[in-house]
């Protein structure tokens, strides 16, 4: 079966292609009143909001609507700047999806019979990832998310011209009602919030058309997040005032950015130290080394001083070169953890040089093992100067082939220590 060409967003929202930004919302609202699925008896009206709910989240957003407008696909060629992030597919995961606001809008109107219990807005949180770098030196960040905004035709007053406030005719503007009900046990009384004022006591003669008298619709916002240095996974960042905003005036919640620091390539975070892995060859350990690396500041290097000895594992620190901590200047460790790799670009010379001293090293073992070993070698034939001995670790290096270590003087062919036996000569496999 063929699928149906998607329809054009400006023609599914019904304005011009070069409509303003508060045109396109009230074409959306206008239409999002009809089709919802809360209020609309159409069998296809979630499939129709869900493609009116679509068309808004990208003509409502410049840079989304610059890419629709250019390349016909809101992501464009090479998706955001490294500085904007948009959230609006977190909300569904995090509590606050497009339908929570809508059912927020739908349901939180006192003007004609809608039902408040609650005019302050909500708070509103999401989640924010950032690099280690970024949580380093503190960031600036652009979000874009849908919240229930102040109303751009009445200015969040919910009053059309000419409207007001004035006390609920229902409740007598107590924002209560009270019902009697004649019983066998005699008269019973109770009270129930108003349904016509939601227990406000108020409602308006002349409401909004647009927001209905709420002084709120759904909007896409942007806001700039400035998140501090040294943050840590599930820190949170406060934007006062940018979360739902409260019906007709009311007081606005906040939005809460929880942050997430993704993990880094080259440096493992424990509270405000940094570990990593630093190599340096075999011989640089045996003598010590310096090795100079990235911080994990722009342009920043650290100086790692490798003592001489150093074995594969131990770990060298440099103080202050790590994350920096949270509202104070001081800064945690860098933990350089060594590796230690065989060099195999050695030149023959250098292997000959090598071979010396680890001849000199075989030879001082023998040596302090056995008084009598020059004169066992000689009886055997084998000649162990460090001549020769650098010579034959050279050649075997070189052609990847193994030599043998005499027979420890010590061990007589499987005989108890002391005993005399004949030992085997060196020899190639």
């Amino acid at each position: 079966m063929r699928l149906e060409p998607k329809r054009d967003y400006y023609d599914v929202l019904e304005v011009a292609k070069d409509a303003d930004a508060k045109t396109i919302k009230r074409a959306f609202l206008k239409k999002a009143r009809v089709l919802h699925p809360d209020v609309s008896d159409d069998p296809h009206a979630e499939e129709k909001f869900k493609e009116v709910n679509e068309a808004y989240s990208v003509l409502s957003d410049e840079q989304k609507r610059s890419n629709y407008d250019r390349y016909g696909d809101a992501s464009g060629p090479s998706g955001y700047g490294s500085d904007y992030v948009d959230v609006s597919d977190i909300f569904g995961g995090s509590g606050f999806g497009i339908n929570d606001i809508f059912d927020s809008f739908f349901g939180g109107g006192a003007s004609r019979g809608g039902h408040v219990t609650r005019t302050r807005g909500r708070d509103m949180g999401i989640r924010l990832a950032i690099t280690l770098e970024e949580a380093a030196a503190g960031c600036r960040k652009t979000i874009s998310y849908d919240r229930l905004a102040p109303c751009d035709d009445c200015g969040g007053t919910g009053f059309s011209e000419g409207g007001s406030l004035k006390p609920c005719g229902r409740c007598k503007g107590t924002g209560v009602v009270t019902t009697v009900q004649r019983t066998i046990f005699g008269q019973m009384q109770s009270q129930a919030t108003c349904p016509d004022c939601g227990g406000t006591g108020q409602v308006v003669d002349k409401p909004c058309e647009t927001c209905d008298g709420q002084g709120r619709t759904p909007s896409k916002e942007t806001v700039a997040v400035e998140v501090p240095a040294g943050v840590r996974t599930g820190d949170t960042v406060r934007v006062k005032d940018k979360g739902e905003t409260g019906v007709r005036g009311d007081s606005s919640g906040d939005l809460v950015v929880s942050i997430e620091v993704l993990q880094h390539d080259r440096f493992e975070r424990q509270d405000d130290d940094l570990y990593c892995a630093v190599t340096v060859d075999s011989l640089q350990a045996i003598v010590g080394t310096s090795v100079s690396i990235d911080g994990i500041f722009a342009g920043e290097r650290v100086e790692i001083k490798v003592p001489a000895g150093c074995q594969y594992g131990s770990q060298v620190v440099a103080e202050h070169r790590g994350m920096p901590r949270k509202g104070r200047t001081s800064r945690g460790r860098l933990v350089a953890v060594i590796r230690i790799e065989t060099p195999t670009d050695l030149t023959r010379t250098q292997m000959l040089d090598v071979a010396a001293l680890v001849a000199g090293r075989t030879l001082s073992t023998v040596e302090a093992g056995s008084a009598s070993s020059e004169e066992r070698a000689e009886r055997e034939g084998a000649s162990y100067s460090k001549e020769n001995m650098a010579e034959h670790f050279a050649a075997e290096a070189e052609n990847d082939l193994r030599w043998d270590v005499p027979e420890n003087p010590f061990k007589q062919g499987g005989n108890q220590a002391g005993k005399t036996g004949k030992g085997k000569k060196g020899r190639r496999r």
